[in-house]
């Protein structure tokens, strides 16, 4: 949690999303307690509620699973009714994304996020473009999913199992539905409800929606970040990116100027992402310190400055991208040029290659490897530097 006057910011989505929970689940389990006295399952054998464990411990985890595939689904659904264009479509770590108008299974796991739908946005028209039903369409669906099933666990309540499971999924869907429709700030991202808050408020908000949404689409099509309009890439000022939105921004600039190999202008725009009082996320701001942990390494590689910044927390949130090909590049990094391990870096330079093989944004696998290739040079010239210099003969 963040820190103000020297006291931790209390992260009230995070309170509220927990409160959420033990209300589900302590209802979930008055509830159980009750249907199990009125209709006497400890009287069948072994124990009825031993009997509808298992069933109902698989039937949670399917319908948890079955009420993201439905929000990211309400995103889709809405999308394409306002006009969007399908880009990708991911549930935990397996992803679809449309390549040269082609579909293609990739693989990509981000830390808070449980799914996710992106799509390409209409053009702007006089500075906006349709996005509360796009935005909120998930949370809609997991309503409309939640109404459904609990119409059915009535019709069906005279059957045991069937109908326990019937009611779960119902108070699942209900709870995603307020999780991502109530504004908050979940973990590292902002949940949907926030992202339509600030669109509908900020009109540059709304254009840094557009353009996150738009260099998505360019991605997946195998464009880097550097061949993008230069105009897209201006760095707010740092009033605008209080918002979490526009600070994406700051963000993605950092990026370009990776792309650019113009590395002391990102790490200076890096720190200063980091040092003010923005609105950058948890995720993104993980992602810039591992970028200026690489930036150092094949700099002047100072072993305190790398400590400073791979504090306990850093280490935490690398760990939980571990499958990330940035992330992999700056531990290969790591390995190579600090700890001068060759075995560990050729073991980090194999899960990046695996990880590679089904990353969803061909650009940035090619952006990564000429930045691998940097640091085997870096490595190489160290190397060279400390053979010794052959005595005249």
């Amino acid at each position: 949690m963040a820190r103000k006057n020297g006291r931790k910011k209390i992260n009230w989505g995070q309170v509220l999303s927990l409160a959420m929970f033990l209300v589900l689940g302590g209802g979930l389990g008055v509830w159980f307690a009750w249907y199990n006295d009125t209709r006497g399952l400890d009287t069948w054998p072994f124990g009825g509620s031993f009997l509808l464990f298992l069933p109902l411990l698989a039937g949670f985890i399917a319908a948890l699973y079955g009420q993201i595939i439905i929000h990211e689904a309400g995103h889709l659904v809405f999308g394409l009714l306002s006009g969007y264009r399908f880009s990708s479509f991911r549930i935990g770590s397996l992803m679809w994304v449309k390549e040269n108008g082609r579909l293609r299974f990739r693989r990509l796991s981000l830390a808070g996020t449980g799914g996710q739908c992106l799509m390409a946005p209409p053009p702007m028209v006089d500075g906006g473009f349709p996005h509360r039903l796009y935005n909120l369409g998930g949370s809609l669906m997991n309503v409309l999913a939640g109404l459904l099933f609990l119409a059915l666990h009535l019709a069906l309540r005279h059957v045991p199992v069937l109908s326990i499971l019937l009611l779960i999924t119902a108070l699942i869907g209900f709870f995603f539905a307020l999780m991502n429709g109530l504004p908050m700030r979940l973990g590292l991202v902002d949940n949907d409800g926030m992202n339509a808050l600030s669109l509908g408020k900020h009109p540059e908000a709304l254009r840094a929606f557009w353009l996150q949404l738009t260099m998505n689409a360019r991605l997946a099509q195998g464009q880097r970040l550097r061949d993008m309009p230069e105009e897209w890439f201006k760095v707010p000022d740092d009033e605008a990116m209080t918002n979490s939105i526009v600070a994406a921004l700051g963000v993605i600039a950092a990026s370009r100027l990776m792309d650019e190999r113009k590395f002391d202008e990102a790490d200076g725009l890096m720190a200063h992402l980091l040092a003010i009082p923005s609105a950058v996320a948890g995720l993104h701001r993980g992602l810039l310190v591992s970028d200026r942990i690489f930036i150092e390494l094949i700099g002047e590689n100072r072993p305190q400055v790398v400590a400073g910044m791979l504090g306990k927390n850093q280490q935490k949130f690398m760990q939980a991208m571990k499958g990330f090909i940035s992330i992999l590049r700056t531990r290969y990094a790591l390995a190579l040029l600090m700890n001068k391990d060759e075995k560990k870096a050729g073991q980090w330079l194999a899960r990046f290659e695996k990880a590679a093989k089904s990353y969803p944004y061909p650009s940035d696998v090619v952006a990564e490897r000429e930045l691998i290739a940097l640091v085997q040079r870096k490595a190489q010239e160290k190397e060279g530097a400390m053979r010794p210099v052959p005595a005249p003969l």
